[in-house]
């Protein structure tokens, strides 16, 4: 039996390239992943340990994502259920935490769920994947924040390491 679950809201791909590094890290055997868009039938009390990954887009979460929480929220408050946020901003230094992400700080207010914990991580800069609105809108972003702007570029910030700390801050409290 997989005693860890991993959901994941992703829009490019680096929220769910996290989710299976994190499975990795726990242990492919006793993780399953699930697409968080796929997950309405889910049963979340045959899992021991709970983790949700969602990214940013345009200053917002999926609304699936509070839709969730909502539906399942006195099984991740009694489960002890921790959560992941992935964004670009988080590629600079104090963006990377609860404390200083604006996006975390929200979303605290606004879910009735408070995470156990929670590991904030820099996203991938994916140009030539985007639509061409999207292409135009993260480069018109990330030139105000002094970040790429060669829509020809793909790069990736997330800091591999923080996640493996996150990954072992959560397996050490679903064991205690």
């Amino acid at each position: 039996m997989k005693n860890t679950i991993i959901l994941y809201s992703s829009r490019e791909g680096q929220t769910h390239k996290i989710a299976q590094f994190i499975a990795e890290k726990i242990g492919n055997d006793s993780c399953e992943l699930v697409d968080l868009h796929q997950a309405d039938d889910l049963d979340l009390s045959l899992y021991s340990n709970i983790i949700i990954g969602a990214s940013i887009r345009y200053g917002h979460f999926n609304k699936k994502l509070y839709q969730f929480i909502e539906q399942h929220k006195a099984h991740l408050i009694s489960a002890g259920a921790s959560f992941y946020s992935v964004n670009l901003t988080a590629r600079k230094p104090g963006k990377d935490t609860p404390e200083g992400s604006v996006y975390i700080q929200k979303f605290l207010k606004r879910s009735p769920w408070q995470p156990k914990y929670i590991g904030v991580f820099a996203g991938g800069l994916y140009y030539p994947r985007y639509s061409w609105f999207d292409r135009v809108m993260i480069r018109f972003i990330m030139s105000m924040t002094d970040g790429e702007t060669d829509t020809s570029k793909e790069v990736e910030y997330t800091n591999w390491e923080k996640v493996a700390l996150f990954v072992k801050k959560v397996t050490e409290q679903s064991t205690k």
